[in-house]
């Protein structure tokens, strides 16, 4: 699928962006940066023809809010387990069957999720995602089912 011109240039401001961040804002090198960023979007564009299907923004709003919420209690609960004097702790590995193939989606979702604190996702095989829990009594393939489907959600994958 090509791209839009509304995609190519948000790739190229970007890379502008990041040359600045380095380079510094002096006018007159201004000329190199430009020519840094279009040499940067022709190759970004040759290796990744199209990140993703599109970003819903709305539903990318959604997922940051539920992972930031999802963050902080489940790190709460994380701290009380391991901090107890007896830690209530069972830990083990769920698969998980994976919706989104193989790529860069899925290696965004699999990175997402490792940043939930009580399961890490250790590895996939066979289109599930292997994930570490620290107790395998709670509903961890419900949690995560949910996270996958706001995160299609988020990127608009189909």
């Amino acid at each position: 699928m090509a791209n839009s011109a509304g995609g190519v240039a948000a790739r190229a401001i970007v890379f502008f962006g990041i040359w600045l961040a380095i380079a510094g804002w002096q006018l007159k090198d201004i000329p190199v940066g430009v020519a840094a960023a279009a040499a940067a979007t022709g190759v970004s564009l040759a290796l990744f023809p199209r990140l993703a299907p599109g970003l819903r923004f709305g539903a990318l709003a959604a997922l940051a809010a539920i992972f930031l919420r999802g963050s902080i209690v489940a790190g709460f609960d994380v701290a009380r387990r391991a901090l107890s004097p007896e830690p209530d702790v069972r830990p083990g590995f769920v698969i998980f069957p994976l919706r989104i193939a193989p790529g860069l989606a899925r290696n965004a979702f699999s990175a997402l999720s490792s940043l939930q604190p009580g399961a890490l996702p250790t590895g996939a095989e066979d289109n599930a995602l292997i994930v570490h829990a620290i107790d395998v009594t709670q509903p961890v393939q419900a949690a995560l089912a949910a996270d996958e489907n706001l995160f299609m959600a988020a990127v608009g994958y189909e």
